[in-house]
């Protein structure tokens, strides 16, 4: 399988034992966009635009009329794993927004290797990780915005692939004096079995007692898309009378299918349309005990975004961290463009 798993070696039993590490395809699960990962993605009901498409698409809804968004990410330092993401944005009418994502994971070049072979020799290959993903978002009132996405999900070498179909829906609600309460929850990996297939996985040899040559083909386990849940609420601090000082805490419920559950809390400040600062921690169900947790992110993440408003359009730039146990953690870099 050439998932990008999240887990890592583990014992108790925490999680849903009976299909623990049995996912597929789990780079869904990878936040790939750096404004969001800087809080953990923690502000399901709050998120806003063309990133709200990997955590709760109804947030599409509320973008502008234009956006184009690109990041890169330096994923576990120490393992020369990068991921790209790009997507773009299109508000079609008053309430309702298109979205078009991509994101491919670059694992490099790998020496090929064989039982006759085992310190290679014999060139190199290079997995093929990437994933399609087109949104529509509506309004349907003032406090009330939803959405769903389409992915598709392909991976594979030169002669092993696998492919498949996901979806993500999701809702929030915005109440409260001056819309400062959100609620938001969103399904997301909800798709297809997949399994691999291709000439990697065929072997020539001739059956005992015979001599005539032939082909064994083998078949790859069935394998289950990553599914999850996403329960969260927000609320927004004004400092000052003009709403330029905003601090937002927010927090998400996590339901996964494969692994084990996890909550998080972040806070964003924002100083006008200029600048923001965010921070965010994770956990598992599990506990800190790091014999019981399956996720190699350790919770604690930093964030931080400068915009550079222009002529009526908008420039910004995200950075992002999130720690990591083992490896040199997670970077992240994006740069936004928007009407």
């Amino acid at each position: 399988m050439l998932g990008l798993g999240l887990n890592t070696p583990f014992r108790g039993i925490a999680g849903n034992p009976d299909r623990r590490g049995q996912a597929g395809a789990t780079e869904l699960q990878i936040m790939p966009w750096a404004r969001q990962a800087g809080w953990y993605g923690v502000n399901s009901a709050n998120v806003r635009g063309l990133e709200a498409e990997r955590l709760n698409v109804a947030g599409l809804a509320l973008g502008g009329k234009t956006e184009l968004y690109f990041s890169r990410t330096n994923w576990l330092v120490g393992s020369d794993i990068y991921m790209n993401a790009f997507g773009i944005a299109q508000r079609v009418d008053e309430s309702s927004v298109l979205a078009l994502s991509v994101m491919s994971v670059d694992m490099g070049t790998i020496d090929i290797t064989t039982v006759n072979n085992p310190d290679g020799g014999l060139g190199t290959y290079k997995p093929t990780i990437a994933n399609l993903g087109l949104s529509y978002a509506k309004s349907f009132s003032n406090r009330i915005h939803g959405g769903a996405t389409i992915r598709i999900v392909t991976e594979g070498t030169s002669d092993v692939n696998a492919s498949g179909v996901a979806f993500d829906a999701g809702i929030q609600y915005i109440t409260g004096p001056d819309d400062r309460i959100k609620f938001g929850i969103s399904l997301r990996n909800v798709g297809t079995p997949i399994s691999f297939s291709g000439d990697g996985l065929a072997a020539r040899g001739v059956m005992q007692g015979s001599t005539v040559p032939l082909t064994l083909s083998q078949r790859s386990q069935t394998l289950e898309m990553p599914s999850l849940m996403n329960i969260g609420a927000s609320y927004d601090f004004y400092l000052d009378e003009n709403k330029t000082n905003r601090l937002t805490v927010a927090g998400n419920f996590t339901s996964n299918s494969f692994t084990n559950d996890q909550y998080g809390f972040g806070a964003e400040y924002a100083f006008g349309k200029m600048f923001a600062a965010r921070a965010g921690y994770q956990f598992e169900d599990a506990g800190s005990d790091p014999e019981f947790t399956q996720n190699v992110y350790s919770g604690l993440s930093l964030g931080a975004s400068v915009d550079a408003p222009f002529a009526g359009s908008n420039f910004g730039f995200d950075y992002a961290y999130r720690a990591t146990s083992p490896f040199g953690g997670t970077h992240l870099i994006g740069v936004r463009y928007g009407l």
